[in-house]
């Protein structure tokens, strides 16, 4: 891959806004700092290549009032952002993969549209914007990714070590990259090879139509890079290789599941058409059908190419470049990333006017307390100043004049805290099974939230009853004592004990705090909410708990304690909207890491 990491530097530099760019995943190391030394000098020297800081805010990356030069000059003075200012050039996102939603969504339109629109500030401007964007991804595990809107307007997504790029990397000239710039908008596409890297796609299991575009683009590119006129099956190749094989979801089926597939029902054959019909029209020459025949049989004498063997060997090029392991880990981060938003570390984001974080500025008058934005104020109020000084005597115009619908405010948004409720299955089955198990991966579960500083409560049922072991505290050392005391064995209440869990959960929401709930069992429930024995009354008492707990909107997460994963704890996931984790024959350490991951904590 470290080869490849040359070549996609080398394509970017060719056609950087068409492909949009890369998503370059690497910690900080030697091989990340060769990489972008090698881009900037496949670049032209007037293309501009400016980096990116992380929470960037609208006016240096859209632009907007200049708001000294607007006071000093007593007219809107337009700031150019950081979007425009790389028009034609390369923008480097630095910790992208702590992007937010709202920052991710504007630079996809910049990339789509390749302009960004300027309509804020009393400004109304247009600005070209046709940049590459390189999104340097340092994500510790897989968790922590690039946001999808954006990750999916990058032609590559690349992956480097701290080994380096090695030395059998393709070496690429500034001046190759020049000729191949000027060389690229005269280069066809074929039919064929459009056909097949689609095909390669949806073989692959890629969605998105605009990877099929990207790869076509890349061929391009390639053909442009090698100094050909058109596009060629290798140049194919290496665009399947390098834009599809990253984004692959799924391995093509083999030769054997696809003859292991009914046949499909033969039709009959279309009717002949008559042999006189199939003849000359009377008034052709005779010479005329001579030459034809002749013709045919030249043309017949000639190899046509094949698309569907075109398309099977530029499937073979990008599965043979599939990363080993990556499958595997798309389900792991997709299962990771497969939680309700306000699951994790923190609460649910609430708006506060006093307290908080600073999320940017309102209109409005500073009362109760509310803290003035004064640099909002003055921008609200500097577009309008010529005109307010003329109408004030002369002489006594202040050197600004600032009026009360000028005035801004700061708004805050504070995150509230986060209480895990723990539900454990102490019953004969779980006991039997893995009480021991279960009670472990919750001290362990425990001890990372104390870490946090994040409230915790354990919530056990046996016998008729869910009580209440722990309510909601931060003392890790009362939780342990009331796990280690914890006894098994009788009926499994499930029901009850999802009440009790969403009354629980309830109370934790009307403190201000954001609840989630990890129920721990294996779902096989045999006590009714009336206290009767018996499995069908009690199951489907468990299933109207659980609709009821999902109707309340409550994160809450199921882990499948049986030795084999039961599909009645399915059932049960599902009629509550919980996350499934079925974990057979693990230890309380891999329940804790999977627990982890799921609730957003790796």
């Amino acid at each position: 891959m470290q080869g490849d990491a040359a070549t996609i530097a080398a394509l970017l530099a060719v056609d950087p806004a068409g492909l949009g760019g890369v998503a370059l995943r690497a910690p900080a190391c030697a091989a990340r700092d060769e990489w972008l030394a090698l881009l900037r000098t496949l670049l032209p020297a007037h293309s501009p290549m400016r980096r990116v800081p992380l929470n960037t805010g609208d006016t240096a990356l859209l632009g907007g009032l200049d708001l000294g030069a607007t006071l000093q000059a007593g007219r809107p003075v337009a700031l150019q952002g950081l979007l425009a200012q790389a028009h034609g050039g390369v923008l480097l996102l630095a910790m992208a993969e702590r992007m937010s939603a709202g920052a991710a969504a504007r630079f996809g339109s910049v990339l789509d549209s390749g302009q960004v629109l300027l309509q804020r500030d009393g400004l109304d401007r247009v600005l070209p914007a046709q940049v590459g964007l390189v999104a340097l991804d340092e994500g510790a595990s897989e968790d922590e990714q690039l946001p999808t809107s954006l990750a999916e307007r990058l032609a590559f997504h690349l992956r480097l070590d701290a080994q380096g790029q090695g030395e059998d990397s393709p070496q690429w000239r500034a001046e190759e990259v020049q000729s191949a710039r000027q060389r690229l908008g005269q280069i066809p596409m074929p039919p064929d090879a459009v056909q097949a890297l689609c095909a390669a796609a949806m073989a692959l299991g890629i969605d998105s139509v605009r990877a099929s575009l990207f790869a076509a683009r890349a061929a391009r590119a390639a053909a442009a890079l090698a100094g050909c006129d058109t596009v060629e099956e290798e140049h194919i190749a290496v665009a399947a290789r390098l834009v599809l094989a990253p984004r692959a979801t799924r391995l093509p089926p083999t030769p054997e599941a696809q003859e292991a597939q009914p046949p499909q029902e033969e039709t009959e054959p279309p009717a002949q058409a008559p042999d006189d019909a199939a003849d000359a029209p009377p008034d052709t020459p005779p010479d005329a059908q001579e030459d034809a025949q002749a013709d045919a049989s030249d043309a017949a004498d000639q190899p046509a190419p094949d698309p569907q063997e075109l398309a099977e060997r530029v499937l073979e090029a990008a599965q043979a470049a599939i990363p080993a392991g990556l499958l595997a880990s798309l389900k792991i981060g997709a299962l990771q990333r497969a939680k309700t938003p306000t699951s994790g570390s923190a609460g649910a984001q609430q708006k506060n006017a006093l307290r908080g974080r600073p999320v940017g500025a309102r209109k409005g008058e500073p009362r109760a307390g509310q803290r003035i934005n004064v640099l909002e104020t003055l921008r609200a109020a500097a577009p309008w100043q010529r005109l307010r000084k003329s109408s004030l005597p002369p002489g006594q115009a202040p050197r600004i004049v600032v009026r009360k619908e000028d005035f801004h405010v700061t708004r805050f948004r504070q995150l509230g805290q986060t209480t895990t409720v723990f539900v454990v299955d102490a019953s004969g089955s779980s006991a039997l099974n893995r009480l021991a198990e279960a009670k472990g991966a919750v001290e362990l579960l425990l001890a990372d939230c104390y870490v946090r500083r994040d409230s915790v409560a354990v919530l056990a049922f046996r016998g008729q009853a869910a009580e209440v072991l722990l309510p909601p505290t931060r003392s890790l050392a009362r939780a342990k004592r009331s796990l280690a005391g914890l006894p098994g064995g009788g009926g499994t209440p499930l029901a009850t004990a999802i009440d009790a869990a969403a009354a629980l959960a309830t109370q934790i929401r009307r403190k201000g705090e954001t609840p989630i709930v990890v129920l721990l069992t294996d779902g096989k429930a045999n006590i009714a909410r009336d206290g009767r024995p018996g499995r069908g009354p009690a199951g489907a008492d468990a299933l109207a708990a659980a609709a009821q707990l999902r109707a309340a909107g409550i994160s809450t997460l199921l882990v499948d304690t049986s030795p084999q994963p039961q599909a009645i704890a399915q059932s049960l996931a599902q009629a509550m909207g919980a996350q499934y984790v079925a974990l057979p024959y693990a230890g309380a350490q891999a329940l804790n890491h999977a627990v982890r991951a799921v609730a957003g904590r790796a």
